[in-house]
C-alpha cells in the first residue's frame, strides 16, 4: 500500500517506536529518541547486521572508535575544508535552508550544479524562503560539529563530532593487522554514532543531526576490485531481502563521477521506495587506496600490507558497503506497515519479520479478574520466556483491544489462556497477519513459535 509519512509518523509516537528530541522543551530539529519498541527494533537491525557482515564471516573483524579524534584525521580525509552543502539565508529571518532542496522542490534538479549555478536558478524562478522573504546567495556550509577539548576556554585543542565513521576503521588498519594478522581481503566493521549540522533536517529519522551507520572497509587488492564489488553489490540485495524490503522497492543508482566523492572510484547508491518516492537507504563505494594512503603521508607511519606469499608490500583498496541504521528503520516500517478490514473496521498492522518484531509473543488470560486463568497465563509466558525474553504480558481492557494493539507493534502471536485451557491444556494463538486462530497444546507451545519464528 501507499503509506504516507503522517502514517508512519503517528504510529511511530503512538507504539513508542519514535518520540520528537526534548519534546516537552518544544524539541530540537533533526533528533529523535527512540522509544522502548523503536530501540528493540533499531537493536534487532544492528543485531542481525552485525550477525551476517561480521559474526558468520571469517575475514571480518569488528570495532568500535571512539567519537572524538584528533583533528588531523579529518583534515587529512578532506573534511575540513570539503564537506559542505549548499546555504542559503532568509535575509529577513535569518533562517538557513538548503539551496539544493529548495530548487528540488521547485521542480529544479540541481544535480552537478555549482554555487553560481544555483544562484542563479533561484534567481531565475525568484525562489523566496518558506516564509515568503528574499534569500542571499548560496554559500557553502561545513557540516561537521565542532567542539574543544580542554579545561580552559579560548586555549583548548579544537575537535569535531566524526561526520562518519569510516575513518576509525582507516586508522585502526594498522592496529587490526599488527593484533589479528589477517589475510587479504578482509573487513573492518562497525556501528556508531555520527553527527552532521544539517542546515535544514527534515523527513522524520530520514535526514537528522544525529544518526547512527552500520559500514565496514573491506581491504583488497587492486586488481579485485571490480570483482569484490559486485560481490557485495549481491550481498546488499541479500541484507535487503533479509530485513523485508521487496526488490520492487529497491533501486540501483549510478553516481556520476561529478557526483562522487573525492575518494571514490565507483558508487552505487541503493534508493528504497519511501513515503513520497525512492531516497537513498545506503551505499556501496570504491574508495580506492585514497584514506590509507592519505593517512599514511600525513602521519609517516606505515599502513602497507606484507603480502606473506610475495613478500612485498602495497597499500590495500577498499570496497565499503554503508547503510544508516534510523533509514533502515524507517524502510523496514514503511515496508510493514498495512491496513485491512477486520470485522468491519479498519486495522492497521506492522507485518515484520518476526527476527526484527520487538516483541516475539504476547500472552494474555482472556479475563483479568479470573485467578485461575492468571495464574495459568503467567506460567505459559514463564515457558515461551525461555524460547525468547521478548515475549509481552498484557490484561488491559478487552482481549479484541490488546490484539489490535500488538497487531500495530508487529507482535507476531497472541497466546491467549482461557477456560478450556484449564480443562486441556491448550491455549489459542493468534496469527497477527491473517487474524486467524488455532488451538495449540500448552506443551507444544515453544517448540511452535521457535518453528515460526524461523520463517
Amino acid at each position: 500500500m501507499n503509506v504516507t509519512l503522517e502514517q508512519i509518523v503517528s504510529l511511530a509516537k503512538r507504539r513508542g517506536f519514535v518520540f520528537p528530541g526534548s519534546e516537552i522543551y518544544g524539541g530540537l530539529a533533526g533528533t529523535f529518541d527512540y522509544g522502548p519498541h523503536g530501540v528493540t527494533l533499531k537493536k534487532n537491525i544492528e543485531n542481525l547486521w552485525w550477525r551476517m557482515f561480521v559474526e558468520e564471516r571469517d575475514d571480518m573483524f569488528g570495532i568500535d572508535s571512539a567519537i572524538l579524534m584528533n583533528s588531523r584525521v579529518w583534515e587529512t580525509s578532506g573534511h575540513v575544508g570539503g564537506f559542505n552543502d549548499p546555504l542559503v539565508i532568509d535575509q529577513k529571518t535569518n533562517k538557513r535552508y538548503r539551496a539544493d532542496h529548495l530548487l528540488e522542490d521547485a521542480g529544479v534538479d540541481p544535480t552537478g550544479m555549482s554555487l553560481e549555478q544555483m544562484g542563479a536558478a533561484i534567481a531565475e524562478k525568484a525562489l523566496k524562503s518558506p516564509e515568503g522573504n528574499a534569500l542571499s546567495q548560496p554559500q557553502q556550509f561545513n557540516m561537521m560539529f565542532k567542539t574543544s577539548v580542554g579545561s580552559v576556554e579560548g586555549g583548548e585543542m579544537p575537535v569535531y563530532l566524526r561526520p562518519e565513521t569510516a575513518q576509525g576503521m582507516f586508522v585502526n588498519f594498522k592496529n587490526v593487522q599488527d593484533s589479528l594478522h589477517p589475510k587479504l581481503p578482509f573487513g573492518i566493521a562497525q556501528i556508531g554514532k555520527s553527527f552532521r549540522n544539517e542546515i535544514a533536517p527534515r523527513e522524520f529519522v530520514f535526514r537528522v543531526r544525529e544518526l547512527e551507520i552500520m559500514e565496514l572497509e573491506y581491504f583488497l587488492r587492486e586488481e579485485d576490485w571490480e570483482e569484490m564489488f559486485e560481490y557485495w553489490r549481491k550481498e546488499m540485495h541479500t541484507w535487503f531481502n533479509l530485513i523485508g524490503l521487496t526488490p520492487e522497492d529497491i533501486n540501483e543508482v549510478e553516481v556520476s563521477a561529478e557526483e562522487r566523492a573525492h575518494y571514490s572510484k565507483r558508487t552505487t547508491d541503493f534508493y528504497f521506495k519511501f513515503p513520497g518516492g525512492f531516497k537513498e537507504l545506503g551505499g556501496l563505494a570504491y574508495r580506492t587506496d585514497y584514506d590509507l594512503s592519505k593517512h599514511a603521508e600525513a602521519t609517516g607511519e606505515d599502513l602497507s600490507y606484507l603480502d606473506p606469499e610475495t613478500n612485498t608490500r602495497t597499500i590495500p583498496h577498499v570496497i565499503e558497503p554503508t547503510l544508516g541504521v534510523g533509514r533502515t528503520l524507517l524502510a523496514v516500517l514503511t515496508a510493514a506497515y498495512r491496513e485491512d478490514d477486520l470485522g468491519g473496521e479498519v486495522r492497521t498492522y506492522l507485518a515484520l519479520p518476526a527476527k526484527l518484531a520487538p516483541v516475539k509473543a504476547m500472552v494474555s488470560p482472556l479475563l483479568r479478574n479470573k485467578p485461575e486463568l492468571v495464574a495459568k497465563a503467567r506460567e505459559v509466558r514463564a515457558l515461551l520466556k525461555k524460547v525468547h525474553p521478548a515475549i509481552a504480558w498484557d490484561d488491559n481492557g478487552n482481549i479484541g483491544k490488546r490484539y489490535l494493539a500488538q497487531d500495530e507493534i508487529g507482535t507476531p502471536f497472541c497466546v491467549t489462556v482461557d477456560y478450556q485451557t484449564l480443562e486441556d491444556q491448550s491455549v489459542t494463538v493468534r496469527h497477527r497477519d491473517d487474524a486467524n486462530q488455532i488451538r495449540v497444546d500448552a506443551s507444544q507451545l515453544a517448540m511452535y513459535l521457535r518453528d515460526a519464528m524461523k520463517q
